[in-house]
Formats: structure tokens, C-alpha cells, sequence
């Protein structure tokens, strides 16, 4: 019997009352650490991606070639469901189309979009410009009529709580909804009573919550969340910002010292590190065949 598709796993667990609590990364290692210590689903945030991967600020600098090449990393070595942040769909309807199709190919369970005007910016900060109604829509409409699967997710955000308020963010959700949404996020609220207002609004079907550490939301645990009605707990890019402050802490100590040895403690162990890249599993796939060929050789 084949099994699920990662898009139908992640289709069917939305159905569940629990949280889903998503780790984002952007490289495809920490899609690899996600997906082994257990979580139910990835994420691979523009944030993290143009900036552990790229080295960038998520100012509109990585599009869909990047993020492609990024998807085909990760889903090689990673078996977890994969939500991709997709930014605008990197155009208008017909790069709408091309983005959830190749996106599909590659084997992602779900795929965000939201209505920023290109060059887009990271949610969390100022100055962002949304696209009209009319324009939003109309993408959100290309992006679920280009499904291939309809198992994939279609996560529908609006970044019009900064520009336009949150009574305008709360409206596009309700329009994405009536269009045909799977998932509906207001990214960047700016106070527990907007989480909670966002909540009982739009109850009726899953919601985003981001919680982007030291951003404009105020940070609360998964069940906190749950009890407020949303449905995925997001922590796009913890990963790369951890990596940030150790990397630059280590380094700077390291300038100073010349030496390693404070830091060994903090460190994976090169055993450790070779056992996260799998190289157990590539080792006994490599015994097996040698041995193989040495019992029946040509």
C-alpha cells in the first residue's frame, strides 16, 4: 500500500483539536534536525533561508530560483512534512502558477503565500506595502487552481495589520477563507488582545500563529495559543538566530583566546555531528553492499 503523501498527513492532522508545533529553518540541515527530533512538520522560512543560506536580510533578495534550490536540499535528506514560505509567489498569476507546481513536484506539504507588494520584507518589520484586495485574491485563486495534489495546503497570510490596521488584516482573511484558503495568517500582531481577536474572528478554521522571537508579537507557549483558537504554533527561524549569537559568541572568544577548549562542552561531539548527518545508516548500506559483492563477486 503506498503511503500518505506528506501533504495528506499534514491535511488530516489540521483536523485535530492540538497544536501543531512547526520549527523553521532555513538551510537543510536544520530541516534535517527538525524532522529528527520529532516534530510533525518543517518550515522553511524566507527569513532563515536568505540568511543562513544565502548570508541576506529577507528584503526581497531571494526569489523563486533560491528557494527551489533550497526545497530540493532539504527534501532530499529530510522525511518530515514541509511547509514553504513562498513569499508573493514571486509575481502575479502565472509565477503564482509556476511556484505551487514546482513546489508540489519537489514534494512540499503546504505552501504560504501572502499579499506584500515585491520587494517584500520580513513580517516583522516596518514599511511593508500590501497589494490591493482585488490583486491578493486573484493570486490566492491562481495559487489552489494550480494545485496538481489536492492534498496540498494552501496557507493564505496578510501582512495588512502593519500598513492598513487589523480590521483590514481580519477582512482578507475572511475574503481568503471564502476563496478557497486551506490555512488563513495574520502575520505581526501586535498585542495578546490582537491574538485573541484574531482567535474569536476567525474561528471556524485553522489559523497561523507566528511567533517570531523579539518581532511585534508577544510570545506565547503552543497550549496558550491553542486555547486562543490557533491551530499551527510557528517558530520560523529560532534556528538561525540561535546560530547567529553562538556562532559570533564562539568566534569572538576565539579571536581573543586562541583557544577552544571553554566552548567543548557546548559543542556537538564529532560523533554526534556525523550520527545527525546520517553517516551510521550510510556506513551499513555500505558494509551490506561490499559484503555482498565479495560473497557473489562477478
Amino acid at each position: 500500500m503506498k503511503p500518505a503523501s506528506h501533504a495528506h498527513t499534514l491535511r488530516e492532522r489540521l483536523k485535530q483539536r492540538d497544536i501543531v508545533v512547526v520549527p523553521g529553518g532555513g538551510s537543510p540541515l536544520e530541516i534535517k534536525l527538525i524532522g529528527r527530533a520529532g516534530f510533525e512538520a518543517a518550515y522553511l522560512s524566507g527569513y532563515a533561508t536568505a540568511a543562513s543560506r544565502y548570508g541576506v536580510p529577507d528584503i526581497g533578495l531571494v526569489a523563486y530560483g533560491e528557494i527551489e534550490n533550497a526545497v530540493l536540499a532539504a527534501t532530499r535528506i529530510a522525511d518530515v512534512p514541509l511547509i514553504v514560505d513562498c513569499d508573493t509567489g514571486y509575481g502575479d498569476v502565472t509565477n503564482m502558477y509556476r511556484t505551487v507546481q514546482g513546489m508540489e513536484r519537489l514534494g512540499v506539504a503546504a505552501i504560504q503565500i501572502e499579499d506584500q507588494a515585491w520587494p517584500k520584507r520580513c513580517g516583522h518589520m516596518d514599511a511593508k506595502i500590501v497589494e490591493s484586495r482585488e490583486v491578493a485574491l486573484r493570486k490566492l485563486r491562481a495559487a489552489i487552481e494550480a494545485r496538481l495534489d489536492p492534498d496540498t495546503v494552501i496557507i493564505a497570510r496578510t501582512d495588512a495589520r502593519g500598513p492598513h490596521g487589523l480590521d483590514e488584516a481580519l477582512e482578507r482573511c475572511r475574503m481568503f477563507r471564502d476563496a478557497g484558503a486551506d490555512v488563513v495568517f495574520v502575520d505581526g500582531p501586535q498585542s495578546l488582545e490582537e491574538l485573541e481577536i484574531i482567535g474569536r474572528e476567525l474561528a471556524g478554521g485553522p489559523l497561523v500563529a507566528n511567533m517570531s522571537e523579539s518581532g511585534l508579537t508577544p510570545l506565547l507557549s503552543a497550549a496558550e495559543l491553542q486555547e486562543l483558537g490557533f491551530a499551527i504554533a510557528l517558530f520560523p527561524s529560532s534556528t538561525v538566530r540561535l546560530s547567529v549569537r553562538i556562532i559570533e559568541d564562539f568566534l569572538a572568544s576565539l579571536k581573543e583566546s586562541g583557544d577552544s577548549r571553554a566552548w567543548v562542552d557546548r559543542m556537538a561531539s564529532l560523533s554526534q555531528t556525523n550520527s545527525a548527518l546520517d553517516i551510521d545508516a550510510m556506513r551499513a548500506f555500505e558494509a551490506r553492499i561490499l559484503a555482498d559483492v565479495k560473497e557473489r563477486p562477478a
